[in-house]
């Protein structure tokens, strides 16, 4: 079953760092202030990213939209981060749109509560 878990040490990586920074800071903070925490630990790790990574979206060669993605983790995980007390329908659109956009097969959305982390494993259904 663990043979199963899409891009599993990775993933528990950055899961380790989402606990990290909210170990350090606790609740309160900005999403920028988690951001600048969470690169901190990508920095320190080693962990290849891009942080406010950009997109397009077309129609016709034409742009409608451009947006940024949170990170965008070693060329395969997307990690949006919130801050609030549950995840929102909107929040969970917006994940599955970037999974749509990027080709990726996996997102983690990670909310900063006041009781802690919760994060969701986001799977792109069309690229497993």
């Amino acid at each position: 079953m663990d043979d199963k878990i899409v891009y599993k040490e990775l993933s528990y990586a950055i899961v380790g760092i989402l606990f990290e920074v909210y170990n350090q800071l606790g609740y309160g903070y900005k999403e920028k202030y988690y951001e600048n925490g969470i690169e901190q630990y990508l920095v320190t790790k080693k962990i290849n990213y891009k942080r406010q990574a950009p997109y397009q979206i077309r129609i016709q060669d034409k742009i409608i939209c451009r947006q940024y993605i949170d990170f965008i983790v070693d060329n395969k995980i997307v990690l949006e981060i919130k801050k609030g007390n549950y995840f929102s329908k909107q929040n969970m659109d917006q994940v599955k749109q970037y999974l749509q956009v990027t080709g990726f097969k996996l997102a983690i959305l990670a909310n900063f509560m006041p009781k802690g982390v919760k994060y969701i494993r986001v799977l792109n259904s069309n690229n497993l």
